[in-house]
C-alpha cells in the first residue's frame, strides 16, 4: 500500500514538473514572437511633400475618398503605414496611398508626391543644400565650375541625388533652380521630343521653356531654358549611374 502511494506521489510530482517546463517554454516562445514581430527598424519614418499646390490628405486609401486636409509644399509628415508596392499612377508618377499623420490627424496620401529629401527652402543655395543633405545621405555630391569667356562667363553647379526617381529630381530642381511652378512633372509617356512653353512668363523674359526627351515612353532628359536681358541659365536633369544628376549653368551676356 505504501509502495502504491509512493508511486502515485512520484508520478504526480513528475507530471507537475513536466507541465511547468512546458508552460515556461510556451511563455518564452510567446515572448520571442511578440518581440520579433515589432522590430525597431519598422518604426514610422518621415517624408516631405513635393506637390507644388500641396498634397491632399484623404480619409481612405483611394483618390475618390473624402478630403481631410491639404498638406502644403515642404510639409514633413509621419509615415504610419507604407503600402510597399505600386498600385496607381498619377500624372506619370507611379506610387500608392500611404497612411500618414499630419497635424495629429491620420489619413492617406499619394506617396508619389512624398520625398525622403527635405525641401531646399526659399532662396537656398545649391551648395548649402547639398551640404545639409549629405549629413543624412552620404552619397549626395556637389561640384561647381566656372568657364566661358571674359565677355560671357559661365558658372555651373552640379548635384547628384542618390535616387533613381525622375520626379524626385524634377521637384528638387524646380525648387532649387527656379523652374517655374507653371511646369508640372513631365509625363514619361509621350513623343520622343517635346517643348513646353511658360505661358505665365514675366515681362522681359525672352525664353522660359521646358524641353523633354523620351525614348519608348521613358524619360531621357529634362531641360529648362531661361533667358532675359543680360542673363540666362539652363537646368538639365539626367539619370546617371550614381543617381539623378541636376545641373544648372548660368550665362552672363
Amino acid at each position: 500500500m505504501k509502495t502504491v502511494a509512493f508511486s502515485l506521489l512520484a508520478l504526480a510530482g513528475f507530471t507537475l514538473l513536466f507541465s511547468c517546463k512546458n508552460d515556461a517554454k510556451t511563455n518564452e516562445e510567446t515572448q520571442t514572437v511578440v518581440t520579433d514581430s515589432i522590430p525597431a527598424e519598422t518604426a514610422p519614418d518621415a517624408m516631405y511633400v513635393t506637390a507644388v499646390s500641396g498634397l491632399t490628405l484623404r480619409e481612405f486609401s483611394n483618390l475618390q475618398s473624402a478630403k481631410l486636409a491639404v498638406m502644403p509644399l515642404g510639409t514633413k509628415v509621419k509615415i504610419v503605414n507604407a503600402e510597399g508596392k505600386t498600385t496607381m499612377n498619377v500624372g506619370g508618377i507611379d506610387g500608392a496611398m500611404d497612411e500618414v499623420e499630419f497635424n495629429n490627424q491620420k489619413g492617406f496620401a499619394f506617396n508619389g508626391f512624398l520625398s525622403k529629401f527635405f525641401p531646399p527652402g526659399e532662396n537656398a543655395s545649391a551648395k548649402n543644400y547639398a551640404e545639409e543633405l549629405k549629413k543624412d545621405f552620404p552619397k549626395m555630391s556637389y561640384s561647381e565650375a566656372t568657364g566661358g569667356t571674359a565677355s560671357k562667363p559661365t558658372k555651373t553647379e552640379t548635384l547628384v541625388l542618390p535616387t533613381d526617381k525622375w520626379h524626385e529630381a524634377f521637384f528638387t530642381a524646380q525648387q532649387l533652380f527656379d523652374i517655374p511652378k507653371a511646369f508640372a512633372f513631365p509625363n514619361p509617356k509621350g513623343s520622343n521630343s517635346e517643348t513646353q512653353q511658360n505661358n505665365n512668363k514675366k515681362k522681359g523674359d525672352f525664353v522660359s521653356e521646358l524641353l523633354i526627351a523620351r525614348n519608348d515612353n521613358q524619360l531621357q532628359k529634362i531641360v529648362y531654358n531661361y533667358k532675359t536681358t543680360g542673363f540666362g541659365y539652363t537646368v538639365t536633369i539626367t539619370k546617371e549611374a550614381e543617381g539623378m544628376k541636376l545641373e544648372k549653368t548660368e550665362v552672363a551676356d
